[in-house]
């Protein structure tokens, strides 16, 4: 039932003592995989604390034809996960759905006319991108339809793979024991963080550099606990790996917790589910007509 919507999508907006001061803030992620401790630390809870201030919407594969019109191949070549990625296809050549994918998430968030959209660091390269073709359209067209979103970048912690610690936390990792997803049970958890690679070194120290393993589970603690990776060090001063996984992984239970039981409780009112996902739909279908009809007319069709 769920799998045909494309796109999750949350529309944050914050009205101020002016309709100049509007502001329209776009976030999404695709709803393959479970989520895991990444996508929380890193986005999910950054949108939940926005919120205080479904899409099966055609335009967006509409929208990114046309701006697909406009955007150099040359540009697309030089992003930094098309090059990565395209590596683990067929003998490295890639398929045109992956290269042309930053154009679909320019898309997205130029449908909806978006001020701001919350970035890790590793999305700012789509983001300036998305500003490009922004500009480009404009000035092609004469108009100033689409704003060029700023990124809001706040604190995000990336959250690194359990078993590579060089790699991003990801749902597409062939190992469950990679990551820790929302779903997972107490003692699956405590299994994963007991086996994550570190090194030799007993001592805790945060060092990405050096010391990538532990590093990687210094920032999750000080996440989960609002404090500063070096604030955890000193905590830890005098205790070793094995210590701060235990502690590690009081705190993600704690936290993971909650939202385990909030999962399984939606998981049993579908109906609720999908009444909230085509209300979100509806809301999104009407501002993508009234956006993409201008957009129609300034380009002729």
């Amino acid at each position: 039932t769920f799998n045909r919507f494309h796109y999750c999508c949350n529309f944050l907006a914050m009205a101020g003592p002016a309709r100049a001061l509007y502001q329209r803030i776009f976030s999404g992620i695709q709803p393959t995989g479970v989520p895991h401790l990444g996508n929380y630390l890193g986005a999910i809870k950054n949108w939940v604390d926005l919120q205080t201030r479904g899409d099966q919407v055609p335009q967006h594969a509409e929208l990114a034809w046309i701006l697909g019109c406009k955007t150099p191949v040359g540009i697309l070549d030089r992003m930094t996960q098309w090059k990565a990625k395209k590596g683990q296809i067929d003998g490295g050549t890639g398929y045109l759905g992956l290269f042309s994918y930053p154009v679909l998430m320019a898309a997205d968030v130029l449908l909806y006319r978006t001020s701001h959209v919350p970035v890790g660091d590793d999305q700012l390269q789509h983001l300036e991108l998305t500003r490009h073709i922004a500009r480009t359209f404009n000035k092609t067209f004469g108009t100033d339809i689409f704003p060029e979103p700023e990124p809001i970048l706040g604190e995000v912690t990336r959250v690194m793979s359990l078993r590579d610690p060089l790699r991003k936390m990801s749902k597409s990792d062939q190992s469950l024991n990679s990551r820790i997803e929302l779903t997972d049970a107490d003692d699956v958890i405590s299994k994963k963080i007991q086996r994550a690679v570190t090194d030799t070194i007993r001592a805790v120290s945060f060092d990405p550099e050096e010391r990538p393993g532990v590093s990687n589970l210094v920032s999750m603690y000080a996440a989960l606990t609002s404090q500063s990776p070096y604030d955890v060090c000193q905590l830890m001063e005098g205790k070793d790996t094995s210590q701060l996984k235990s502690e590690l992984v009081d705190c993600i239970t704690a936290t993971i917790g909650p939202i385990r039981v909030k999962i399984a409780e939606l998981r049993t009112n579908e109906e609720f589910v999908v009444q909230k996902l085509n209300k979100g739909c509806c809301r999104a279908e009407e501002l993508a007509s009234e956006s993409f009809s201008g957009i129609k007319t300034l380009i002729g069709i």
